[in-house]
């Protein structure tokens, strides 16, 4: 792999003897069993930088162009762009169409786990090439190239496409998925009111982005906290794009669930199932333990401690995450990034029969009366293709539908907290409480 440089056209150059060197990447194309090699210039937009490639002394660095177009699709990175040619479907057959996934936050840690497992092929399958669209800040461009740096070295045969930059527009391209992980963590004396408003600005202009250049069904799993509430902020700034298929993430939540539910019945995590997550992905989510099934059995027939199931069992899985900081010293980055896995794939891969998962998606003709026009948990199932359905042989007893009602009433509490973000008028901020996780300080 060549050495990567910065050049910055409006400053002189530090290095002389660097820059004498530097060779910006041209449009050169060429086929040779079937590979192509598309070497193009970077765009230069809303502040992008040039990177070049250190060549022979001999040719010098063109003097860089301005793009006027900020939707000009992203450039790839390095040996990426030395792919094959998938448009040619009947030279290819044994691969299948490439599939671009966007992701924001690409340098943070959930990522760094993410990427590398997104690239081997478990998930999507194992002849389905990906490209990968790695959107960060200005700060971390840095970090950003050594992340494809690293995706570089690991060799992945169905990782075709890398592209790095700062700019959603450019980076959401044409995406298929768009995982949305990058956000602001809530300082210390931050009000959660603020903190809602800051990654609400973030979430509103990423919509926009999507809204103009991705496709037209992108899949859109947000990450980055609040969720539900950034969810919603994000499809309403994206009018284009079908509202269902944006999803919060809250499946790390019911894989807690799962797993405190098999420790107590002393069985393996696979004879759980049926566990729904409802609401915010707060403190007042609300682990449904009435609808859950422990190899086949409703919960309550195979855990007869009605106390631990109410107590216990609930406030472990709502406070999970800020017993694992105490105890590790950081965030659970490696087993979010498990669960977004686990929730693409749950669209990708038809739901087991009699089973479902939970999704943040937005409730608009839900069948359980929960209030319309906010992003709330739910059972879903899939057919794997990409779309889901609302679970509606649920059950409700009084105890389940007052803590679903709580967490109800604290997202549309946050709807209104966020009003002037998703075009419904002056923002009235009115929080019940701080019911934040403790992962997001």
């Amino acid at each position: 792999m060549a050495a990567v440089a910065e050049l910055n056209p409006s400053s002189p150059c530090k290095r002389p003897a660097l820059c004498s060197s530097l060779k910006c990447s041209y449009a050169l194309s060429r086929h040779y069993n079937r590979r192509s090699l598309f070497l193009r210039p970077a765009p230069v937009s809303r502040g992008s930088k040039i990177y070049c490639s250190v060549t022979s002394n001999e040719i010098q660095a063109p003097v860089a162009v301005k793009i006027d177009d900020p939707k000009k699709k992203a450039e790839c990175y390095g040996v990426f762009c030395l792919t094959y040619d998938l448009k040619a479907e009947e030279e290819t057959q044994s691969w299948k169409k490439l599939i671009n996934i966007a992701v924001s936050g690409a340098a943070g840690m959930i990522s760094n786990h993410l990427l590398f497992r997104l690239a081997s092929g478990e998930v999507f399958g194992p002849n389905q090439p990906i490209a990968l669209k790695l959107l960060g800040s200005q700060r971390s461009i840095q970090a950003l190239e050594g992340v494809a740096m690293e995706l570089e070295d690991s060799l992945f045969p169905l990782l075709r496409e890398v592209s790095i930059g700062i700019d959603p527009y450019e980076v959401f391209q044409d995406a298929e998925w768009a995982l949305l992980i990058g956000a602001k963590p809530r300082g210390p004396g931050m009000e959660r009111a603020g903190l809602l408003d800051i990654n609400g600005q973030i979430f509103a202009e990423q919509g926009k982005a999507l809204n103009a250049v991705a496709s037209r069904n992108v899949q859109v799993i947000v990450v980055g906290n609040p969720c539900n509430t950034n969810a919603l902020i994000c499809l309403k700034n994206a009018p284009n794009i079908p509202a269902k298929n944006f999803h919060a993430l809250t499946r790390l939540d019911e894989n807690r669930a799962k797993c405190q539910l098999a420790l107590k019945a002393g069985v393996f995590y696979d004879k759980v199932s049926n566990v729904t997550i409802w609401g915010n992905h707060s403190t007042t989510q609300v682990p449904d333990f009435l609808n859950a099934k422990i190899d086949g059995l409703p919960v309550k027939e195979v855990v007869k401690d009605t106390k631990w199931l109410e107590e216990e069992f609930t406030e472990k899985v709502q406070k999970r995450g800020g017993v694992l900081i105490q105890k590790w010293g950081r965030s659970s980055a490696a087993s979010t990034s498990v669960s977004i896995l686990d929730a693409i794939r749950s669209l990708v891969t038809p739901t087991p029969e009699g089973d479902w998962f939970s999704s943040g998606v937005y409730t608009t003709g839900n069948p359980y009366s929960i209030a319309e026009d906010i992003v709330f948990s739910m059972p879903c199932r899939s057919k794997g293709d990409g779309d889901y359905e609302l679970v509606k042989d649920v059950v409700f007893d009084d105890y389940l539908w007052s803590r679903i009602k709580k967490t109800e009433a604290e997202l549309l509490a946050e709807k209104k907290c966020v009003a002037h973000l998703t075009g419904e008028g002056v923002a009235v901020c009115d929080l019940p409480g701080d019911t934040m996780l403790p992962g997001e300080m």
